[in-house]
């Protein structure tokens, strides 16, 4: 348990592609619930109350087996980031209901960039002109997708760019609780309290999902577990500069989904504004590796 991974990038590669594919598949399942798909559709909170507690589940079994030694808990840390990542994929889950799958988990990579920005504030982080050209070109991919020249914004992007926002301030916490404790007790900590969190808000909007439906929550939570597992040992055994620019394979299983699934295309403001973000948040990305490297 206390031995390091060992440098694998070929592994790191396979990992980070079967966590792009799980996370993709979150989405799907919360679409499938939120849109009526498998009966009544249930509220963003149900579903994310259904992602908590599966979540949950799994890393508590996991815990079980393995019993891994644990450390000072930062309780204060894991609240701020347990809230913001709820906000943000209930903000996600609401988000397909409206959209395509491809725009909402592109819009979703503005993460780091609110992240950068945030770490400004909140870490005392200086940013140099690349990143901020980075995210310049993240943002007009954004608006891209918002689409204001049809005549209204589509209000499924905007939540999209809500959870972007809650999901880059997340990062900062999580920035904080990697260098004081150990990976997997940050995710079995965050699943425990994000589970408490969603109980308590999913109280005033619960109803009986179908047994469609609880399989899908089932899903939603497990393949969010596996997702985290698999990024967290990617990044483990290989630079990030390697490793990510495989998880923008997460817009190409969204789209491929909501395909075969829904029947949903991605049209061609889909594609130039999924292309602009990307190419926005891949030089970010880079520019991250590079300093870490200094």
């Amino acid at each position: 348990m206390t031995s390091l991974p060992t440098h694998n990038p070929r592994l790191a590669m396979m990992l980070m592609i079967c966590a792009t594919a799980f996370i993709a598949a979150t989405t799907l399942f919360a679409k499938a619930i939120g849109t009526g798909a498998l009966g009544e559709p249930l509220h963003p909170l149900q579903i994310t109350h259904g992602r908590f507690l599966f979540a949950a589940l799994t890393f508590s079994c996991a815990a079980m087996i393995m019993r891994p030694s644990f450390g000072k808990v930062h309780i204060k840390l894991h609240l701020f980031r347990t809230s913001c990542g709820a906000a943000g994929v209930t903000l996600m889950f609401a988000s397909v209901a409206f959209i395509p799958l491809s725009d909402a988990t592109a819009i979703s990579f503005l993460n780091p960039v609110f992240a950068m920005i945030f770490a400004i504030f909140l870490l005392g982080e200086t940013i140099g002109p690349v990143r901020w050209s980075a995210a310049g070109i993240a943002m007009i991919g954004a608006l891209i997708l918002l689409r204001p020249g049809s005549g209204s914004i589509a209000p499924g992007a905007l939540l999209a760019l809500g959870a972007a926002l809650m999901l880059g301030l997340e990062v900062v916490f999580i920035k904080k609780l990697t260098g004081q404790e150990a990976p997997f007790q940050i995710l079995l900590i965050n699943n425990l309290i994000g589970l408490l969190i969603a109980s308590l808000a999913v109280l005033t909007v619960w109803q009986p999902p179908t047994l469609a439906q609880w399989g899908a929550l089932f899903g939603v939570g497990t393949c969010m577990a596996v997702a985290q597992t698999c990024f967290l040992n990617s990044v483990a055994r290989a630079d990030a500069s390697f490793v990510v620019p495989f998880s923008y394979g997460t817009l190409l299983f969204a789209a491929l989904y909501d395909s075969f699934i829904f029947g949903v295309t991605p049209d061609a403001i889909s594609f130039v504004g999924a292309g602009v973000i990307i190419a926005g948040a891949a030089l970010l990305a880079w520019r991250e590796a590079r300093l870490s490297k200094a």
